[in-house]
């Protein structure tokens, strides 16, 4: 998923092995130890019966130590916090096989609610065996210090048909298996069962009813109460392959899911749905326009760019979210995996080049605006033509360096909040950045430092820049992108490896830091009426605009567009009021231009609309802007966004 690219994720995985019934500890845990554990780990199948020694390497295949193997185990014995290359010899020192295992500092104690760090771990997704693969999944998850993860709901797997929801389901066996972890659920859907559908419209896209989808958010919530914190009613909506929404439509989905979140269980956290690609300015102007904003208490995003640019691309983003947090709920830069690995794993250079991504990307994300971060993803994944990783764990759920280096972020900047940035003059290249966290539980400064140019990823790893503050800092602790003690004093140098430094709280007082980017708060209050613009016979056309999906209506000039606004009362009192249209782009001709409605809770009913166009191409584009009034019941908006078609090349 590079920016832009919006290929389904239908998290088609690679299957992960079941866990023996004889399993130690150790193996349940997918080689991931703590601190003190012995490193013991079984001899892979191709190295069964011939391998004699076996050696643990660092990332940088440093050797550790040789053991020899004992009862098809080698057991290393306790190895520093780090992670490890584990490979398995014959007697003439070649390798037969190899795996790898990482070493955890001890969480002293568990994340703050409120920590940033958290992971898309997609279990009900995954493709796993067995229940016993899902608890490994969601026991790494909480090894690493995440308290957020978030997961996968299919509406038709739950609700099959337009009536009570199933009495059990695979989503209930993840949701209590990830609750035992202590851990908290983000969940997400994107499909819409035929019986869900609006009737009438256009068959290759067809619409929601949206009461349809009030009544299934609400049962979500209240079956779901206390063991799913948060939802996001649909998943990158403007890309064709998740149904390809104009923006209007996505507002009026929002608003409605929002709504039955709310009537299920008024305290659950509703996001708004992410867009794939980069969030633009259009998109944004019809979120506003709207007034899509008081149903959302989240505004999530999507982020598959490189982090030196997440200021200048969450502009727009930022301005849509309207005082509400920001989530990244889908973050990571894909990276080829090596042509020689038949399970897509990373050569040794690159392990190293993601895993120093990790604590780039998340810190970066955080300066940036986000209040919470989701790496995409937990488990082994590739997209496209099967050869581009994402995932932090490898084929049989042992570690990627980038595992461990999520879980440094876990342990360090729990409960973090980003202070700001130390800005060097005339090094963009050096960056610092300071936050209030709690590693350890206790309340401290934390400086992570790193120098990197922009790049992809042959240019990255190679830049170094001296260490930029001269005046001293008292450091408790210091630690390097792996979660390993350094000796507590700044380093002489920066290189791509971030560093940890734990300063006394308030300490990084002393440093002129710039501010992290603020949006500005919108106030504004729900309406129960909801309002649905739909055109059957005229599809909204799709478009790349740089690296977003967008589809939006081009009528032609000179055509007449028949049109339905659908108005919904999701209220539990009956409503009345006037729907009008309160704006048309110059030499629009529209009938009526006003509706009478009444509706008792749960009714819809259809304002049936006839737009013409001039024949003049440039008054193609604009906007058609419906208000509603309903005394009590609020004043809804719907704003529908034409665009201009492109002109036609010459000759055309």
């Amino acid at each position: 998923m590079f920016p832009g690219s919006t290929s389904i994720r239908c998290l088609i995985l690679i299957l992960a092995i079941g866990v023996p019934a004889a399993a130690t500890r150790s193996e349940t845990e997918s080689h991931v130890f703590i601190q003190g554990d012995t490193v013991r780990v079984a001899v892979p199948d191709d190295a069964a019966g011939i391998s004699t020694r076996a050696r643990a390497l660092d990332e940088r295949l440093e050797e550790f130590g040789r053991v020899a193997i004992a009862n098809a185990r080698a057991d290393f014995g306790p190895l520093p916090v780090g992670w490890y290359r584990v490979e398995f010899l014959a007697h003439d020192n070649s390798v037969l096989a190899h795996t790898t295992a990482a070493v955890l500092e001890p969480l002293t104690t568990p994340p703050p609610e409120d920590t940033p760090i958290a992971v898309d771990i997609a279990l009900s997704w995954l493709g796993a065996k067995d229940q016993g693969d899902w608890a490994r999944y969601a026991r790494l998850a909480r090894l690493a210090g995440v308290r957020w993860v978030r997961d996968r709901i299919h509406w038709r797997e739950i609700q099959p048909e337009d009536g009570p929801f199933l009495d059990h389901t695979k989503y209930d066996d993840s949701a209590v298996i990830q609750s035992a972890e202590d851990l908290r659920i983000l969940q997400v859907f994107h499909t819409r069962p035929q019986w869900a559908l609006l009737p009438g419209t256009d068959p290759h896209r067809p619409q929601l009813d949206l009461a349809k989808l009030y009544r299934f958010c609400q049962g979500l919530a209240e079956r779901f109460q206390g063991r799913v914190q948060a939802w996001e009613p649909w998943n990158e909506g403007n890309a064709a392959n998740f149904g390809g929404l104009t923006m209007d439509e996505l507002c009026s989905l929002q608003k409605a899911a929002w709504l039955g979140f709310k009537a299920g269980d008024p305290d659950v956290t509703v996001c708004w749905n992410p867009l794939g690609g980069v969030n633009i300015k259009s998109q944004t102007e019809v979120i506003l326009r709207n007034e899509t904003w008081p149903y959302y208490d989240i505004y999530s995003i999507h982020s598959y760019d490189w982090p030196e640019s997440f200021e200048d691309l969450w502009i727009h983003a930022r301005d849509a979210a309207s005082g509400r947090p920001i989530w990244v709920t889908e973050a990571d830069r894909g990276m080829t995996a090596d042509p020689d690995s038949p399970i897509a794993d990373f050569t040794p250079e690159n392990d190293r080049r993601k895993a120093e991504f990790i604590a780039q990307s998340y810190v970066r994300s955080l300066y940036n605006g986000a209040a919470r971060h989701f790496h995409f993803i937990l488990g082994p994944y590739t997209e496209g033509d099967g050869r581009t990783q994402f995932g932090l764990l490898r084929e049989d759920l042992t570690p990627r360096p980038s595992y461990v280096a999520l879980a440094a972020l876990g342990r360090l900047l729990a409960g973090a909040t980003c202070l700001g940035r130390y800005v060097v003059p005339g090094d963009p290249n050096v960056h610092l950045y300071a936050f209030r966290a709690k590693p350890g539980g206790e309340a401290r400064d934390v400086l992570v430092a790193w120098a990197e140019r922009p790049g992809d990823w042959p240019e990255r790893g190679k830049t170094r820049a001296p260490w930029p503050i001269v005046d001293p800092l008292r450091v408790e602790a210091a630690y390097d992108y792996l979660g390993r003690p350094l000796e507590a004093k700044p380093p002489s140098e920066l290189s791509p490896v971030a560093m940890f430094l734990v300063l006394p709280e308030g300490e990084s007082h002393k440093l002129a830091l710039s501010e992290t980017p603020r949006t500005n708060l919108r106030e504004g209050g729900a309406s129960p009426i909801v309002l649905q613009f739909s055109a059957p016979d005229h599809p909204p056309v799709q478009r790349m605009i740089g690296w977003s999906p967008e589809a939006a209506y081009e009528f032609a000039p000179s055509t007449t567009v028949d049109a339905t606004i659908t108005a919904y009362n999701l209220g539990d009192q009956p409503a009345a009021g006037t729907v009008q249209l309160n704006n048309a782009p110059p030499g629009w001709e529209a009938a009526p231009l006003a509706w009478d409605v009444q509706l008792d809770p749960g009714q819809s009913t259809s304002l049936p609309l006839r737009i013409t166009l001039p024949p003049d191409p440039s008054a193609a584009g604009g906007w058609l802007d419906f208000h509603g009034d309903f005394g009590n019941s609020g004043k809804p908006k719907l704003a529908v966004w034409n665009r201009t078609p492109p002109k036609k090349d010459a000759g055309q």
